[in-house]
């Protein structure tokens, strides 16, 4: 194989690469002997592309001829067949603008000039990226139709063929490979325009900050891509340096320090061919990490403050202080401590967080008769720890004066809540205990004063000068007020100052159980059977409206004063408030009378005999009594024959005596009705009326009349209607009773016994209907001499009205006139 550079003729180099290479004038036979060492023809090999690299065979400007290969050639050898030679590769600038630029030459030596084909396959020829190369299928010269780029392709590998003209195949296709020799045609990119680091102010020497990183598209096995990092600016001394081959960040002082400068701006540059090449900048921010080298301060000696005494969770003032180190960290925040000054603990400072500011406040009321003025010495620190090497604060503590202003102070309760007890039942006037406070204000003379805030029953008295409570009435205890057996009121204190002030004391009474009630036998009466050995007797229970402890368990005894009765009976106790009655022998059938004696549990325990009616039954073999036995049950009573003659005597003379009675009068009553309605035909609409269900008509003339609350005097003069009106089924009698003349009642006590009676009457009276029927009332008249109880027309305020008199009417009266009473 043979390979010739042409070019002009006094700079022309020929490399003869096979015995049959010759100048210039194509392949022909070479006489002299071929290569016989593979070392041989490597080295030629690698003279040629020396000799390409260096530009050797390029001539003058201008068209040249390329070089002409022979992949093709076997040297002749008797008896052998050696193999093809390897093109080594062709080398090609990028960005060569000079084209089509011709690269190689190609030939077979099968066929003469002219009768052969030749092509070439691969990429940039008839695969992406197309028509970057081409060959003259005659000569066989390859050449380079467009600029390359080794950052895109860094090499082609191409196939060549050789046909003869009737297409067959004269060579065994061979490979032609074409590298792209770099420029330095990119700069180095930095990989961000902008690098951040962070570093502790006070950092020693040589502290890693943060690294540039910067990249170049050219061939890194070259020096176009040998990157070399440097600073070209910075602010203020040199404090930073950076590694010119990795681009780390480090300093190299001593000195920085935050509060002096907190952010350095570097200006970065990277140069590739090892620094002399093409060049890029980049800045790097550099933050400096605050520590703790400040202490705070006070930003004076003494503070004067003032504060008023008995409140508390107030703010009295501020305490300024200054810290260098970085706002709203750690290192600033400010932490106060009172070091003296406040043994009670009654002062707190806590810090503001946006001012750091210490904020004293009161946590515990102060007194002026205690303390007229303290004097606190507080301290300052950070919440982080202070550097080690930070100098100290000139004003780390200082001293606060805070003066303490009197004002009227409320009285205070000895014992609040106070606790008492009483018994139940306790007589009005009966003490309770005695509910004083004192006036802290030592200093003033003040008198106290007590009432009444709470006192929902109305049942104390309390003195307004000693404050002694006592009952004023007796409480019952089925008050609504009783809460689990106590009972609660509220208690004012107040001075006589201007304007007074006031303590609330609350006083509770636990209302102590008595045992006043004896307990009670339930049921009074049953049936045993006539046998002993039947039924299971009579269960007997009681029952206590004593609360415990004072009622069960329940002892059951025959009476004592009987002691017959144990004989023929026996109780036995079943469990704390029932016992059961059993028969001893068998005794008549018929009811038999028998007396028990109960009593509680209480201190001291009350008893009480009561009577127990037990029907003796014949029973089946169920233990009941058989339905024969109720008629010997009834006359079991015992009334003799005699006895009852008696009874129906008695009864007919009383019969006999009160019909004489009746009549007289009757006829009365009748003669006095007359002479009575004559005088009231005027005023007939002044009567009750009932309107069947819903109310009254005026066709109705059987209502009540409302004369009989008028005019209280003439009940007597009053008689029947006319006619005879249908009598009620539910009155007691079936004939209207004569009814005495009712008096006007003389004293307020009366009122209620007159109000009874009239009830009575009314609810008595077959004629009208019941005294709790809904009745309407059209008019209620005027001049009335029993005079009204409405206080819309007696007085035009409460205040003027006098209701302690209601107390005389009676226990439904004296209810509102505790409501409305004077207290």
């Amino acid at each position: 194989m043979c390979c010739h550079s042409l070019g002009a003729p006094a700079r022309a180099l020929v490399l003869s690469l096979s015995p049959r290479c010759v100048r210039a004038g194509g392949c022909r036979p070479d006489t002299r002997p071929p290569l016989r060492r593979p070392m041989d023809a490597a080295l030629l090999v690698a003279l040629g592309l020396l000799a390409q690299s260096l530009g050797l065979s390029l001539g003058v400007p201008g068209q040249r001829r390329p070089s002409t290969l022979y992949p093709w050639h076997r040297a002749p050898a008797p008896g052998r067949v050696r193999r093809a030679w390897v093109i080594p590769p062709i080398s090609v600038s990028e960005n060569h603008k000079r084209l089509p630029y011709p690269l190689v030459q190609i030939k077979s030596d099968k066929q003469p000039l002219g009768s052969v084909i030749y092509s070439i396959q691969g990429p940039g020829v008839d695969e992406e990226p197309q028509g970057v190369f081409s060959i003259d299928k005659f000569t066989g010269k390859v050449f380079l139709n467009a600029m390359l780029d080794r950052e895109k392709t860094d090499r082609f590998r191409l196939r060549a063929f050789a046909l003869d003209l009737g297409g067959a195949t004269l060579e065994e296709p061979t490979d032609l490979e074409i590298v792209v020799v770099d420029q330095n045609d990119n700069r180095p990119v930095f990989r961000q325009e902008a690098f951040s680091g962070r570093v502790l102010e006070g950092a020693v020497p040589g502290t890693y900050v943060t690294r540039a990183e910067a990249t170049d598209a050219d061939d890194p096995e070259t020096d176009n891509a040998a990157l070399r990092y440097s600073i070209l600016e910075q602010d203020g001394p040199q404090l930073f340096s950076i590694d010119e081959h990795t681009g780390d960040i480090r300093t190299v002082q001593v000195g920085l320090d935050r509060e002096v400068v907190a952010v350095y701006n570097l200006t970065l540059q990277v140069a590739d061919m090892s620094g002399d090449g093409l060049t890029a900048t980049a800045s790097a921010i550099i933050t400096l990490e605050d520590v703790n080298d400040n202490a705070p301060g006070f930003t004076r000696d003494e503070f004067f403050m003032e504060a008023t005494e008995a409140v508390s969770g107030v703010d009295v003032g501020r305490l300024q202080v200054e810290d260098r180190d970085l706002p709203g960290s750690p290192n600033w925040a400010a932490r106060f401590t009172i070091l003296e000054g406040d043994p009670k603990g009654q002062f707190a400072i806590r810090t503001d967080p946006k001012t750091n500011e210490g904020v004293l406040s009161v946590v515990k009321p102060l007194d002026y008769e205690s303390c007229e003025q303290y004097n606190l010495r507080v301290a300052v620190q950070n919440e982080a720890p202070l550097q080690a090497a930070a100098p100290r604060a000139e004003r780390g503590q200082a001293r606060v004066s805070v003066r303490v202003q009197d004002v009227n102070e409320a009285p205070v309760f000895q014992e609040n809540p106070l606790r008492t007890s009483l018994p139940e039942g306790v007589p009005p006037g009966t003490p309770v205990a005695t509910f004083s406070a004192q006036d802290p204000d030592t200093q003033r003379l003040q008198r106290l004063s007590y009432s009444k805030d709470y006192d929902p029953d109305d049942w104390l008295r309390v003195d307004r000068a000693t404050g002694q409570i006592q009952t004023q009435r007796v409480l019952s205890p089925a008050s609504p007020f009783l809460k689990d057996g106590w009972y609660r009121a509220i208690i004012l204190a107040y001075d006589d100052a201007s304007p007074p002030s006031t303590a609330t004391g609350t006083l509770s009474i636990e209302i102590l159980e008595v045992n006043d009630h004896a307990p009670e036998l339930s049921p009074p009466s049953g049936s045993v059977c006539s046998k002993p050995d039947q039924g299971s007797g009579l269960l007997l229970g009681a029952t206590d409206a004593d609360l415990p402890p004072h009622g069960a368990p329940f002892h059951f005894q025959l009476s004592p004063r009987v002691p017959e009765l144990t004989r023929n009976w026996s109780v036995s106790q079943v469990n704390v408030s029932h016992a059961r009655l059993r028969l001893r022998h068998q005794v008549r059938e018929g009811l038999h009378r028998l007396s028990l004696l109960l009593r509680d549990s209480g201190q001291p325990p009350q008893q009480r005999e009561q009577p127990l009616n037990v029907t003796v039954c014949r029973c089946g073999p169920d233990g009941a009594c058989l339905p024969g036995a109720a008629a010997r049950r009834a006359g079991g009573v015992g009334v003799s024959l005699g006895a009852l003659v008696i009874v129906l005597a008695s009864i007919i003379l009383l019969l006999l005596l009160a019909l004489p009675v009746a009549l007289v009068t009757r006829s009365r009553r009748q003669s006095g009705d007359k002479g009575f309605l004559h005088g009231l035909q005027d005023d007939l609409r002044d009567n009750i009326l009932n309107y069947d269900e819903q109310g009254g008509g005026e066709e109705d003339q059987d209502a009540y009349d409302i004369n009989q609350l008028r005019h209280p005097t003439e009940l007597a003069a009053l008689c029947s209607p006319l006619g005879r009106p249908p009598l009620r089924r539910d009155a007691p009698f079936g004939r209207v009773r004569p009814q005495p003349p009712r008096m006007l009642p003389t004293s307020p006590a009366d009122i209620a016994d007159f109000i009874n009676d009239g009830l009575e009457v009314a609810d008595s009276d077959p004629s009208v209907p019941p005294y709790d029927t809904a009745l309407i009332y059209d008019y209620e008249g005027d001049g009335s001499v029993a005079g009204t109880l409405s206080s819309i027309l007696s007085s035009l305020g409460d205040e003027d009205q006098d209701y302690s008199c209601l107390r005389d009417w009676g226990p439904r009266f004296a209810r509102l006139a505790d409501l409305y009473g004077p207290p």
